[in-house]
């Protein structure tokens, strides 16, 4: 017998005098303030309906449509809300957390992450510029996630001149040379002057590595592994003098509400705030620590921006950030991909084709709080771009529409735009298009 249904079969009899059955049927607002609305509580005959809590597998979740996995989501979501059901018990050892460093010639320089400081120490000129931190919050040994890190990896390799694009994975060569994404990508490298290409080092942490099923995907402990995280990057900055204006840390999934935490008891700890943040898909909070500020949020960093590609299925429509990006509104999830899984990394894959030189500006967005505002509207607004380029002082939800298949920007090819009045311009002939 699942536990789950026990408990939460009793609070939904409870509850359900204050709330009306769930309608499957019924169409999501778009609106991105009803998402606790009692009204999406589930029925006791749906809770006897659901898998065991171990069964639930992104295997499982990538063999179902977009919306049947938002619909489980959605119900052991709910559930998970009644009685505070999952407790955040999942702790991994900081020497069970792997990562690596990207090296000057692209090799992995490998550390866990109590030793991750002396690691660093041994590596020469880290921290003269940028430092990136990539926190993976799910396992690469399945094919979506592993080609959306792979992608974002590679593209601070080329950002980072660390070792030529085309010489990454060659297990994938065949696919990369004979894709349109990198035929381009290889063009426009041979176009850009060695001063477009910045320095820094890339930082991977495979935290997604150590979730094996739902129920530690919902029981992780975002609070403790981030204060691990967090003084991890204090010690970094006491014992290699790297000033935290030059980090930026980003959370993929669960991992962005780690790079939340971290970013805070970096604060506590130094008086101090990191540059930036980045939450790629944040997901939902199953497990929740009482009367206490959960996860990522505003002001964790002197900037947060968050990319929300599986709002209503891996990841959450509510506001987290400083500035919220929604492609193609608030929804399960996006244009081309066929389950939640694959919908939630495409955040990653977004991000990752902004990092790319001269691809910043592919994904030039509109301010509006609703998707129904943004069509409305035509497109027209308020700009700002989705990515590595966003700005740092634009606030509140932004959208725009994204292609189905990579080049994923509506406005790419960025390179051949000379300033923002011209990408402007082109962007808004594209969408003109697109809504005709």
């Amino acid at each position: 017998m699942n536990p789950l249904r026990t408990l939460c079969v009793m609070a939904c009899l409870m509850a359900a005098t204050l709330a009306t059955p769930h309608n499957g049927n019924q169409k999501r607002s778009n609106s991105l303030n009803n998402y606790e609305d009692p009204s999406n509580w589930v029925s006791p005959s749906e809770i006897e309906q659901l898998p065991m809590l171990k069964d639930v597998t992104l295997r499982r979740l990538e063999e179902m449509t977009v919306d049947d996995g938002a619909k489980l989501l959605e119900k052991l979501y709910h559930l998970s809300q009644f009685n505070r059901v999952f407790k955040p018990e999942y702790v991994p050892e900081p020497s069970q957390i792997k990562g690596y460093i990207v090296g000057e010639r692209g090799q992995k320089i490998e550390f866990n992450l109590n030793t991750f400081v002396q690691t660093v120490k041994r590596q020469s000129n880290f921290g003269n510029d940028e430092v990136t931190i990539f926190i993976q919050g799910l396992p690469q040994s399945w094919n979506h996630v592993s080609k959306a890190n792979r992608k974002l990896v590679q593209a601070y390799e080329q950002r980072y001149n660390l070792q030529p694009y085309a010489d990454q994975d060659q297990s994938d060569s065949n696919e990369q040379k004979s894709s349109s994404e990198e035929k381009e990508n290889q063009r426009r490298k041979q176009n850009l002057d060695k001063d477009d290409t910045k320095t820094g080092n890339m930082v991977v942490i495979t935290l997604g590595d150590l979730i094996e099923d739902f129920e530690q995907y919902a029981t992780l402990n975002v609070e403790r592994i981030g204060e691990i995280v967090g003084d991890r990057l204090v010690q970094l900055i006491n014992e290699v003098n790297i000033p935290q204006e030059i980090i930026h840390l980003i959370g993929q999934g669960p991992a962005a509400h780690v790079a939340g935490v971290a970013g805070r008891q970096y604060t506590r700890q130094t008086g101090h705030k990191l540059r930036r943040i980045t939450g790629l898909d944040p997901s939902k909070l199953y497990a929740e620590t009482d009367n206490k500020l959960s996860g990522l949020a505003r002001g964790d960093a002197d900037f947060v921006d968050a990319i929300h590609t599986s709002a209503y299925g891996m990841g959450t429509p509510a506001r987290l950030a400083d500035v919220d990006f929604y492609p193609n509104g608030p929804a399960a999830g996006v244009p081309g991909a066929d389950n939640v899984v694959e919908a939630s990394l495409r955040a990653t894959r977004y991000f990752a084709e902004s990092v790319r030189p001269g691809n910043e500006r592919n994904f030039p967005a509109v301010a509006a709080s609703s998707y129904k505002e943004y069509k409305q509207n035509n497109g027209y607004g308020k700009r700002a771009y989705m990515g590595i380029a966003t700005s740092y002082d634009i606030r509140g939800d932004y959208m725009l529409q994204v292609n189905s298949k990579s080049p994923f920007g509506r406005n790419t090819p960025a390179h051949t735009q000379n300033g923002y009045h011209s990408a402007h311009e082109s962007w808004k002939q594209q969408e003109q298009k697109n809504f005709a």
